[in-house]
């Protein structure tokens, strides 16, 4: 079993910055996928960022390139999400999720998620 608590979300205005951040614990996980997902009200999940916590390789969703960057701290088993420019489209409740991922882009792809963590974006 992999645990995972997300922190860090907030209320910003449209342009702030914020940082999300996933603390994972349990089982070695070294070979996972690790990402992030959001979820709007009335809308499916969907992807926005992952990483291979083995070799740090990134992939984005389209919506975020350039403005989000994901990361990791291998030393204290975190997992990390710049948000820069946001805007109120980025209103969401963010999770973070781990698993091996044959394709890091589906939410199947993940067995073990967070609870997750509202940001709101007002415009």
């Amino acid at each position: 079993q992999v645990q995972l608590v997300e922190s860090g979300g907030g209320l910003v205005h449209a342009g702030a910055s914020l940082r999300l951040l996933c603390t994972i614990s349990g089982r070695t996980f070294s070979s996972y996928s690790m990402a992030w997902f959001r979820q709007a009200p009335g809308k499916e999940r969907e992807f926005v960022a992952s990483i291979w916590w083995s070799s740090g390789i990134t992939f984005y969703a389209d919506s975020v390139k350039r403005r989000f960057t994901i990361s990791k701290d291998n030393a204290k088993n975190m997992m990390y999400l710049q948000m820069n420019s946001l805007k109120p489209e980025d209103t969401a409740a963010y999770f973070c999720a781990a698993g091996l991922a044959t394709d890091v882009r589906r939410r199947d792809s993940y067995p073990y998620w967070g609870q997750g963590t509202q940001v709101t974006v007002s415009s």
